[in-house]
């Protein structure tokens, strides 16, 4: 593999820090798959297939995976960005169909992702990259985000036992945290009341200061794992280095 993807695909690309690796591998020269739950904008001047995709609908992943292939070519790096936030608070106080969508998308949307991704390396030579958008919440628990910390815990370890099961198809697979990005996430969680999200200062803070790692420094570290594993030393789990601790 070259130093860039020449095709990544990347789940969650109409806003955020999906749209922001997307412009950063765009000028790069990366051919580009984006999806999204609404169409993700392509970059100027990139080759890219753009289409709105439910990352929770097994087949329209494969059919999307398999529309980019034909239209760009064999897929290197696939990220599985596409991921949500509520409901925040007390677990007990969450109400049942807003929890069982969220780990649909964080969990089941990520394990969907990454099956077809491992399936198309097995079925073509050469290897692949996955990188599995994590969080530091996935080690750090926060009250108030019982299901995000714990969909972004099992986001790790399935990324572990996937980087175990393909390793000898040539997947090398990363669950990254890529830190504080500057999106409408953060800004939902800086605007909630403390009893609901008691560490919400520390937020506010790292808002303050500015304190954020830019997408532009999330895609250049996807790309140092691309060209060099040794980047990675070994580890699975990994954190974007930048001004904070975690996302």
């Amino acid at each position: 593999m070259s130093d860039t993807p020449a095709v990544a695909v990347v789940t969650g690309a109409s806003r955020g820090l999906g749209a922001g690796l997307a412009d950063s591998l765009a000028r790069r020269g990366v051919r580009l798959g984006l999806c999204a739950r609404t169409r993700p904008p392509v970059p100027a001047q990139a080759d890219a297939v753009s289409r709105v995709v439910d990352v929770t609908d097994g087949d329209a992943v494969e059919a999307f995976l398999e529309e980019v292939v034909a239209r760009l070519g064999p897929i290197d790096l696939w990220v599985n960005n596409a991921g949500v936030l509520d409901p925040i608070g007390p677990l007990a106080e969450a109400e049942p169909a807003p929890l069982l969508r969220h780990l649909e998308i964080n969990v089941a949307g990520v394990a969907l992702g990454t099956r077809a991704f491992a399936r198309h390396v097995r079925g073509r030579p050469g290897g692949g990259v996955l990188v599995n958008v994590s969080s530091g919440a996935a080690t750090r628990a926060y009250e108030g985000w019982a299901v995000y910390c714990a969909s972004k815990a099992a986001v790790d370890m399935l990324t572990e036992v996937v980087a175990l099961e393909e390793a000898g198809h040539g997947l090398r697979a990363y669950a990254l945290a890529p830190g504080h990005i500057d999106t409408d996430m953060q800004a939902r969680i800086r605007s909630m009341p403390p009893e609901a999200f008691p560490a919400v200062d520390r937020f506010r803070r790292v808002h303050a200061d500015r304190a954020f790692t830019p997408p532009e420094a999330v895609a250049a570290f996807i790309c140092s794992l691309v060209r060099d594993p040794a980047t990675a030393g070994g580890a699975v789990r990994q954190r974007v280095p930048g001004p904070t601790a975690g996302r």
